[in-house]
């Protein structure tokens, strides 16, 4: 029950549901010991009011966006406490004219903050560009500087709590039965907040200097006309881009390595905060508008990770290649979209990618699919490289329940909290490392999600893991040292709102690269070896990556998900959860990936004896099968992935160049001869690449 109330509630662990109820009860006692009246259980209520909301702001945001929801958002939690407040003074016995002072204090404060509003509403509309970048140096066209994070980040929730002063002074007069306490308290709240509107009138006055449309559109094009882009990612995902941008994270490290020179087009602005580290020009340019005024005549190439509909403004370019590349290969739907045929070409990793298309019959063409594998699975460790501790080390990393109830793929719901005390019974280490996106849609799997953390936490308490607890503690510290050295490096712009990110962005350095990669390997290195060898792990940061988690494991028990397609470069034992305890030839004909599983059952009676793989090796027998099913999912080992992707780009940019090339020919035999027909900058003419025309 508490677990299934923490999912509806969206908090993230039983403490925070023990503060929600704590600030629920503090609000509700508030009007009832104004109205009895009781000055001191008001003063402890109201206090408790204020410690629990500002707690649950940091610590359980979803809680506090599920309050808005139901109209108890800040303002309204505000005006509940000074309304209580008046009733309190007014059962106490205060004279009208301190009622009307409290009245009057606290609608000029409101006021005040109403004034704050709407320049802050102003200032953060004028600063919205129509282009933000990233590695890219636009500090010609002179961004004003933002408002600091004190004025303009979270600021309500800052300007409501100035009350604070003006209600302990009201409670004091009528402690003391002096009303020069409440005076202090009125002219307290009141500075502070005057000094806060004025503050912020400043940077209003700044925020009419922020350079026009125009002028963002044309120093943008001005530093892209020296970059010469010759490939593009182009990614775009609505309102949730920041749980899927990993669908274009894990594409950076291989355009980075490309012969081409990349480009990467974002058309929202969450999934531009969200970017992963890059020394490669980044834009973000939310409207279509915008994006037509770009000036890319020598892109050849444009690469897409994800199906959107935004794709199509994109898609209109005729002169460059189109091609689905996708963000991971699985025997879902998705990637065998239908959608797939307006590209000029799918890249899959392996033969199961062109057979997953052929299959399901879009009518898209053979030619069209090029085998190229999966470059960013590089940093996995195959098996013979592993090295085993004293347990057996198994990842669980479900994968998300889906958008809707009929196409749920996990098995977190019918069996994840059983799997995880089976597979405590069996003296094991679990690593669990749900999707992202687990319990967004679905609280049954929200509370499913929590169950499993309490077990793990709980086994941790019992193995007695108190001296690595203590390992963990005192690792904390290193670890923020090195990511914010990371953050540094990220080729992010620091803190501020898009329009600060610009003003400070500056070429990418590919040396800081480098030193970003070895500070992401000391992450990882002080990380594990801060847990120990038999201590148990939920990972729902981005650290430490799935990759590494791969790398530590003996054995991996996912679902139907493109993490299995991945794990399969191992070349370990993996489990596929067949929740619906379909028959095995059944599942293994209904899903590639499973060709080289082991099957569990939704009653996990067959985990004792899949462990035996890992804890005797010799009893493996899908070992041979693993390894045919690597080559037909991910391809070859020879020629490396990434030099079959390399080269596919770099043929496909060839021809995309040849076929302008002849569309240019075809313009210079119409009538009217070349003199009729315009020079496109970017195409083989008269001042083109090939020089000129004869």
């Amino acid at each position: 029950m508490i677990r299934r109330l923490c999912g509806v509630l969206r908090l993230r662990s039983r403490g925070g549901l023990l503060l929600a109820l704590l600030c629920a009860a503090s609000f509700a006692a508030v009007p009832v010991l104004a109205l009895l009246p009781s000055l001191y259980g008001f003063a402890v209520a109201s206090a408790l009011s204020y410690l629990t909301d500002e707690w649950l702001h940091s610590k359980e945001p979803e809680f506090i966006g599920r309050l808005a929801a139901f109209r108890l958002n800040r303002i309204m939690r505000f005006l509940a406490r000074t309304a209580s407040l008046v009733i309190l003074a007014y059962r106490l016995d205060a004279t009208d004219g301190w009622l009307l002072a409290i009245l009057l204090v606290n609608i000029a404060q409101f006021g005040l903050i109403a004034l704050y509003t709407g320049l802050h509403r102003t200032i953060r509309l004028r600063r919205v560009m129509p282009i933000v970048v990233r590695n890219l140096d636009l500090s010609g066209i002179r961004i004003p500087k933002a408002p600091s994070a004190l004025l303009y980040q979270k600021y309500l929730r800052r300007l409501l709590h100035l009350d604070v002063p003006a209600h302990a002074g009201v409670l004091a007069a009528l402690w003391k039965g002096e009303w020069r306490y409440a005076g202090l308290g009125f002219a307290a709240s009141l500075l502070l907040t005057v000094l806060a509107v004025l503050l912020l009138a400043r940077h209003y006055k700044r925020s009419k200097r922020m350079p026009t449309r125009r002028q963002v559109i044309d120093s943008v094009n001005t530093q892209l006309g020296s970059y010469r882009p010759e490939v593009a990612l182009y990614f775009s995902f609505a309102a949730v881009s920041q749980d899927f941008m990993y669908q274009v994270n894990m594409w950076i490290e291989t355009l980075e390595q490309l012969d081409l020179r990349p480009l990467i087009i974002l058309r929202e602005r969450a999934s531009f905060r969200f970017l992963g580290r890059t020394f490669l020009p980044v834009v973000c340019v939310p409207k279509a508008d915008d994006l037509a005024e770009l000036d890319l005549p020598h892109v050849r190439v444009v690469l897409y990770p994800g199906n959107a509909g935004k794709n199509v403004h994109m898609l209109r370019v005729a002169e460059a290649k189109h091609v689905f590349i996708g963000h991971g290969d699985s025997d879902k739907l998705a990637s065998s979209n239908r959608v797939s045929k307006v590209y000029d070409e799918i890249w899959v990793a392996g033969r199961a990618g062109r057979d997953r298309y052929q299959r399901v019959r879009h009518a898209i063409s053979n030619q069209a699919i090029v085998e190229v594998g999966r470059p960013q699975l590089a940093p996995i460790l195959r098996h013979e490289q592993h090295t085993p501790g004293p347990l057996p080390v198994v990842l669980y990393a479900p994968t998300w329940e889906g958008w809707s109830d009929d196409d749920c793929h996990t098995s977190l719901i019918p069996m994840g909290v059983p799997m995880i005390r089976a597979l405590l019974k069996e003296n094991v280490r679990v690593i669990y490392k749900p999707h992202p996106l687990t319990g967004r849609r679905s609280p049954k799997a929200a509370a499913a999600d929590l169950a499993i953390q309490d077990l793990l936490r709980a086994d941790n308490r019992r193995r007695d893991a108190r001296a690595t607890a203590s390992r963990v503690a005192g690792a904390k510290s290193e670890l923020q040292r090195i990511q914010a050295e990371m953050d540094r490096l990220s080729g992010r712009g620091g803190r501020g709102d898009d329009a600060e990110q610009t003003r400070r962005a500056r070429p990418g350095d590919p040396a800081a690269a480098t030193e970003w990669h070895r500070l992401h390997a000391e992450w990882h290195r002080v990380f594990w070896q801060t847990r120990g060898p038999v201590r148990h792990n939920v990972i729902l940061k981005q650290l430490p990556t799935l990759y590494e988690c791969f790398n530590q494991a003996d054995m991996l028990i996912s679902d139907v998900s493109s993490v299995v397609a991945d794990f399969v470069a191992s070349l370990k034992p993996y489990v596929l959860t067949n929740a619906e305890n379909l028959p095995d030839d059944e599942f293994y004909a209904a899903y590639t990936t499973a060709g080289g599983a082991y099957l569990l059952d939704r009653e996990c009676t067959r985990l004792p004896a899949i462990l035996q793989a890992v804890r005797e090796p010799w009893h493996d027998p899908m070992a041979p099968h693993r390894r045919a099913l690597k080559d037909y999912v991910l391809g070859p080992d020879r020629p490396t992935s990434m030099e079959r992707f390399n080269g596919a780009a770099n043929s496909l940019s060839d021809r995309a160049a040849l076929h302008e090339w002849q569309r240019y020919l075809e313009q210079q035999a119409l009538p009217g001869g070349p003199e009729a027909q315009q020079d496109l900058p970017g195409i083989p003419g008269a001042n083109g690449p090939w020089g000129p025309a004869a």
